[in-house]
């Protein structure tokens, strides 16, 4: 009897950490829209959109604190807020001459070998089909990079992958907290006053519209506040192996959207590496072996 309470128990986690991943990596895929969206259809500049987004996530998830009545209890940690910082100015800045795919692609290609690499560190190891799908995934990156008509801007890009390792290292911080919530809120709260300084240099190309800000708004509030919290509830239960493949999957989600929404072209190079990219996932998450979570924290 205990024995079956206990598998229903690790199903119910397991089903309840895949709903909560999957929420997380449409809420990813939101921001390479939204963030794409606002530079290339209104007049905000990569800088107030950042600071935007900060701000709002900020508001929104204090006042989430305030509703579960803990309001004092945001954690967070000053490494973790300035990752948070250098992911979200570097993935604006990045946006302004990518592809909503393209910079997706480039920012979780970047993520997945920064994960593996402290994964590997930490005493995670792949092995068979999982090896071939780290090898597929990363040569669709390396792929999407060659020269060609189609290639993405090599400054732009460079940006992109600086973003991504940021965000590979809020992720793994991500995996040592207790209440993604407050910790959460205390990264966006620290993040404000190193963007605040890192926007001064910028305080003469200022510019912003009605529409540019409800994007970063939305950005900030959902898609960032709201949807890193989901993940950083997520993420605790992942090995850093998985946690780095999953994210893959957030490319093609942005590809689709911003072919749908915005009116971006799928070219033959992005349909290529999209897929090799998505054959890793699945080769890397088919090997049960790379399925631990806590060990690598």
């Amino acid at each position: 009897m205990r024995q079956n309470r206990l598998e229903v128990s690790a199903a119910k986690k397991a089903k309840t950490v895949v709903s909560l991943t999957a929420v997380a990596m449409l809420a990813f895929a939101a921001n390479s829209v939204l963030c794409r969206l606002a530079l290339r259809h209104t007049e905000i500049d990569p800088t107030s959109f950042t600071l935007i987004r900060l701000l709002s996530g900020a508001i929104v998830l204090w006042g989430l604190l305030v509703i579960k009545g803990t309001p004092r209890t945001s954690s967070g940690t000053w490494l973790g807020a300035f990752s948070l910082f250098v992911y979200a100015f570097a993935f604006s800045y990045a946006y302004v001459n990518l592809e909503t795919g393209t910079g997706a692609l480039l920012l979780f290609g970047a993520v997945q070998l920064t994960m593996f690499l402290y994964g590997y560190y930490k005493g995670e190891r792949m092995q068979g089909l999982a090896l071939v799908g780290l090898l597929l995934a990363l040569g669709g990156l390396v792929a999407l990079l060659l020269p060609g008509a189609s290639a993405p801007p090599l400054a732009s890009a460079g940006i992109m992958l600086l973003s991504g390792i940021a965000w590979a290292g809020y992720s793994l911080i991500g995996k040592q907290s207790n209440d993604p919530l407050a910790a959460t809120a205390g990264n966006f709260l620290r993040a404000i006053p190193i963007m605040l300084l890192a926007s001064i240099p910028f305080i003469d190309k200022f510019s912003v519209d009605a529409y540019g800000v409800l994007c970063a708004i939305a950005s900030g509030t959902i898609a960032s506040g709201v949807g890193y919290a989901i993940w950083y509830a997520a993420i605790r239960s992942l090995s850093s192996f998985r946690a780095a493949t999953v994210q893959l999957s957030v490319p093609v989600l942005a590809s689709i959207a911003g072919i749908l929404i915005l009116g971006e072209h799928l070219t033959l190079r992005l349909a290529l590496t999209s897929l090799a990219v998505l054959g890793g996932i699945g080769l890397v998450l088919s090997d049960k072996r790379s399925a631990t979570g806590r060990q690598s924290t």
